[in-house]
């Protein structure tokens, strides 16, 4: 019990009020812990320190506990991948990306960190007032942590957030002029970093194929910087469906070598001509590229010219680019 008070003590908490609750059986917690309804696997045998307005601290002591369950084997992509989207919910890694989120609207089911990080992840933590309650904090030395996730967390705190619906088609792209379409990309780091560059870029949403990885998943949401909580986006029921932008206005745009390729020079000239151009940008996966249907179906198939016979750019890198180069004339 000692480490847990004083490590409450050496962050600050205690002395801005937390008040020991002590060790508590699942019959004796100050509230229950619900998700969605359902009450919550809670430890047995916990040191908990809670506050009057519901926040309740518990201190990790069994690393098999199923209340841990959301945080375990991060690193296994191909689980991680499956098992998040089935349970509703995904990882949010460092302070910065937790307050983006949350702002966003998405909400906590708990959060996991060290001892050290709890007085910065104060203000976030506090946000919730008397509904803290439901939402517990787990916490540990670095080495039980790392146990539990699989790799060392240097970015302050995690958090398992509720996914929300997502929104449709229709809703995504009713005010935008500037769409990107990202085709059966799987590293989760490039899908980051296009959401990245498209929210930097003045791109007004993201759509995903089918087949394309996850944009909640825990590097993706970290490479983005949080952006994938800022730029609407959705998954397309279907691909290629460009009939359906046609629908909306949208000249289609393959970043991709096709028949009539055209330079991305030439094609921001044709933006600067007609301003009020309304573009999709389609992004395919490295190595392969776009589908063969989907280069048939585009309206524009567009390069960038590059020197030193370099003939290809990380696709990440190309998507910021074709984004500047596009981006809203005013």
């Amino acid at each position: 019990m000692a480490d847990g008070l004083d490590g409450a003590r050496q962050a600050g908490w205690w002395q801005r009020g937390w008040a020991e609750v002590g060790r508590l059986g699942r019959d004796e917690q100050p509230r229950s812990w619900r998700t969605a309804g359902a009450e919550r696997t809670t430890p047995c045998d916990v040191n908990c320190f809670a506050r009057n307005n519901g926040w309740v601290i518990i201190e990790i002591e069994d690393l098999s506990d199923p209340a841990l369950v959301d945080y375990t084997s991060l690193t296994d992509v191909q689980l991680r991948t499956r098992m998040e989207p089935e349970r509703g919910l995904f990882m949010a890694e460092s302070r910065n990306v937790i307050e983006r989120a949350i702002e966003a609207g998405y909400r906590p089911r708990s959060f996991l960190m060290a001892h050290r990080w709890l007085d910065s992840m104060r203000p976030i933590l506090e946000r919730f007032g008397p509904d803290a309650g439901d939402i517990p904090v787990y916490v540990g030395d670095e080495k039980i942590i790392q146990k539990i996730t699989g790799f060392r967390l240097h970015r302050g705190a995690l958090a398992a957030m509720w996914r929300k619906d997502l929104p449709t088609f229709e809703d995504v792209i009713g005010d935008a002029t500037r769409v990107v379409i990202i085709e059966d990309i799987v590293d989760h780091t490039n899908v980051g970093a296009i959401f990245r560059s498209a929210a930097a870029l003045d791109v007004d949403a993201v759509l995903v194929s089918p087949s394309c990885a996850d944009p909640l998943y825990r590097r993706s949401v970290r490479v983005s910087m949080g952006t994938v909580f800022q730029l609407p986006w959705t998954r397309l029921e279907k691909w290629p469906d460009i009939e359906a932008l046609h629908k909306h206005g949208f000249h289609v745009a393959a970043l991709a070598l096709g028949e009539n390729t055209i330079s991305l020079d030439d094609f921001s000239k044709k933006l600067d001509e007609n301003p009020q151009t309304k573009v999709a940008w389609v992004l395919g996966a490295e190595g392969y590229g776009l589908k063969p249907w989907t280069l048939r179906a585009v309206d524009s198939c567009v390069m960038i010219p590059m020197g030193h016979g370099v003939d290809s750019l990380n696709v990440a890198a190309a998507g910021a680019v074709a984004f500047w180069a596009s981006r809203k004339r005013h």
